[in-house]
């Protein structure tokens, strides 16, 4: 019999879970909500497409900085005030965003909101999971996973709506209220100790020998800290900016590529020396952890890849505008969170192996489905893939998550799910990367290909022009010619499209490997599973 059956929530959990839960979905949402405004940024701002990424390469790169050692800042300056000034930076920060009167500053302040944004996730997540006993996943889980996961669907969707009623500077103002908030929360509830967990709820209102630091203080490592920061920052510029700036044609890049390889393998070899390191890479040692943070970086590869690509196809074949993409996403997001608790319950009575193969499978078969994407496809095709990636991603991230994190707990929780959450970034970095470059390559290949059978002594070509009304064909109007190329350029799309999603399919199918080699604990931690993402 389960001693914690007639457990129930305090008034100061809810409070905290919800505090959670908002300071998580202004992190989330942030990440993406710039994207739909881009072009508006460019208008007003009079920037060029490629001066204006910086304003979400910025904000990306200082996120993956600090993601793995967020866990260690907090054991610096203490949890609780760690957390609140990272949630008052961030919205000051979004307020100097939406105020910047240039780019420059704009991009400044995008970097310093992505490092505070990137210290609340994990944060939150140690918060959220302090409520409750191994036994007990509860709504209040479920309800944070699912906010975890429609997050990401929500930014493009509210980011086009507030650009094309107000003006672009709105999805930062929108910030303040929210954030003051949620400081205000957790300046009231949010402790440096976790709860007492009793059979009938949590106890908050400890006496002194009764607390428990989450995080003990240790010595600042900065040998460590310079290289990653100088590792990480580099290794994502290189990702972001490779493709528009022509790879290794480009002296940044092979400056920062450079760098990279320099730092992270010193890094490495420095932690393992110190005592008292920054990331405990030793974690590593541990082959759940290396098949689980190999999986993770996979399913980013998978995720970000396909985000990056699949909104230009709604976009340039269903004729869609931003806010309709977006919308597009939300089912499939919902349908995540709402089997998040099925797929839990699952865990404890089946092999999770077994359940991370099954969303493997559904994520081949959503692949699979839109690799027949054509100028016919209609709406209901998209939908039905993305419904079937919404079945996969509940069958990925709570079993892979509750694998390797189940093991641990306190700080090395805290360092381990920092680790899954960075390797997932920079797999999906490698996977925008990837995408961005084959696409450009295949389109100009196949351009080329296309190109040698469109003529007016090919048979298809005459019969289209035809089509057009065009009877001579030696005075074709300008017009129909445009019309032509316009038809070429989709079709070129269109097989580029295709191409890349079977390299992601074949590619994600590599992640049978790692599944393969994954070993399972006697004990999982299901609630963990459900809100390390």
């Amino acid at each position: 019999m389960d001693e914690y059956q007639n457990y129930k929530l305090s008034t100061r959990s809810k409070f905290i879970i919800a505090t959670a839960v908002m300071a998580s979905l202004l992190e989330i949402i942030d990440s993406s909500i710039v994207n739909v405004a881009i072009p508006s940024m460019m208008g007003n701002l009079g920037a060029t497409q490629e001066d204006i990424s910086w304003v979400v390469t910025g904000y990306i790169i200082a996120n993956a900085i600090v993601l793995p050692i967020a866990a260690w800042l907090g054991s610096q300056f203490g949890r609780r005030k760690f957390y609140i000034s990272a949630i008052l930076l961030f919205t000051l920060s979004s307020v100097a965003c939406g105020l910047a009167p240039n780019l420059g500053t704009l991009v400044l302040f995008r970097i310093v909101q992505g490092f505070f944004g990137g210290a609340l996730l994990p944060t939150s997540q140690a918060l959220l999971q302090e409520q409750f006993p191994r036994s007990k996943a509860g709504t209040a889980s479920a309800i944070y996973g699912m906010s975890v996961m429609i997050g990401p669907t929500l930014g493009p969707t509210m980011g086009g709506y507030l650009t094309d009623n107000f003006n672009w500077r709105m999805i930062f103002n929108i910030n303040l209220p929210l954030g003051l908030f949620a400081a205000f929360l957790a300046y009231t509830f949010v402790t440096n100790h976790g709860p007492k967990l009793t059979p009938t709820g949590p106890v908050h209102d400890l006496e002194n020998d009764g607390k428990e630091t989450v995080y003990k203080s240790s010595k600042i490592d900065s040998v460590g800290l310079g290289l990653l920061m100088a590792g990480i920052a580099s290794l994502q510029f290189v990702l972001e900016r490779g493709q528009p700036d022509d790879w290794f044609d480009s002296t940044p890049i092979r400056i920062c590529t450079l760098i990279a390889a320099i730092a992270l393998p010193t890094f490495v070899w420095w932690e393992l020396k110190v005592e008292q390191p920054i990331i405990n890479l030793r974690l590593f040692a541990n082959a759940v952890v290396r098949s689980g943070v190999t999986l993770m970086s996979m399913l980013g590869f998978m995720l970000y890849g396909v985000m990056f690509v699949l909104p230009l196809f709604m976009v340039r074949v269903l004729h869609l505008d931003a806010t309709q993409s977006g919308n597009m996403f939300i089912p499939g997001a919902m349908l995540t969170g709402v089997m998040m608790p099925f797929v839990g319950k699952l865990l404890a009575k089946m092999d999770p192996r077994f359940l991370i193969f099954t969303g493997i499978v559904a994520i081949d078969c959503m692949l699979l489905m839109m690799t027949g994407f054509s100028s016919l496809s209609d709406k209901g095709q998209v939908y039905n893939a993305l419904v079937m990636r919404g079945i996969g991603m509940a069958f990925l991230f709570v079993p892979i998550n509750a694998v390797v994190l189940g093991q641990f707990s306190g700080q090395a929780l805290g360092q381990v799910a920092g680790l899954m959450n960075l390797m997932r970034q920079i797999g999906g970095s490698i996977g925008i990367a990837l995408i961005d470059t084959l696409l450009d390559r295949n389109s100009h290949q196949n351009l080329n290909d296309l190109s040698a059978h469109v003529s007016v002594l090919n048979a298809g070509t005459q019969a289209a022009l035809h089509g057009m009304g065009v009877q001579d064909l030696s005075q074709i109007p300008a017009s129909k010619l445009h019309s032509i190329a316009m038809r070429m350029e989709q079709q070129v799309y269109l097989m580029s499209f295709t191409q890349m999603m079977w390299y992601v399919l074949i590619i994600f199918s590599f992640a049978l490997i790692p599944l393969y080699l994954l070993k399972v604990p006697k004990k999982i931690d299901v609630k963990a599973a459900m809100e390390a993402h």
